[in-house]
């Protein structure tokens, strides 16, 4: 099990830490560090606080990820997603909200926003080359929908 730095930054004080809101869940639930409520107007956005700034280990990631049930019920969401938390970033974690729902919505000190998935990468490199490799399954260079719809 891999052990994550996490700070808790002065207007974080107060606020539950991250955490995975059911046994199997794969996310940490990340909260509005905020002191006055933020209302979000239909296609507005407002980048938002957490309170937490995390040394995640050389070699990982954070995935930041809207919830989904501020999606479903309210159309909130990230204008990013996934948002990446480098490994080498140690500032405020901070999650840029959207409304693309039909009412205004109310962002209030302590409500979960967003969750965060650690995910360890692989360490590749590119080399250039004058042509690809055939790629299996015959797709080739065929790009959105080359597929088919079912």
């Amino acid at each position: 099990m891999e052990v994550i730095p996490l700070l808790v930054l002065p207007h974080g004080e107060g606020l539950a830490l991250p955490a995975r809101a059911t046994a199997g869940a794969a996310g940490f639930d990340l909260r509005a560090a905020i002191n006055e409520p933020i209302t979000l107007a239909p296609g507005k956005r407002a980048l938002v606080p957490t309170g937490i700034a995390l040394a995640i280990p050389d070699g990982w990631e954070g995935q930041v990820r809207p919830r989904s049930g501020l999606a479903l019920k309210h159309g909130i969401t990230l204008i990013n997603s996934p948002g990446t938390i480098d490994s080498d970033y140690r500032g405020e974690v901070l999650v840029p909200l959207v409304n693309h729902g039909e009412e205004s919505f109310v962002v209030e000190r302590g409500e979960r926003i967003a969750q965060v998935i650690f995910t360890q990468l692989p360490w590749v490199e590119l080399a250039r080359v004058k042509a690809l490799p055939a790629a299996g399954g015959g797709r080739g260079s065929g790009g959105f929908g080359s597929t088919g719809r079912s």
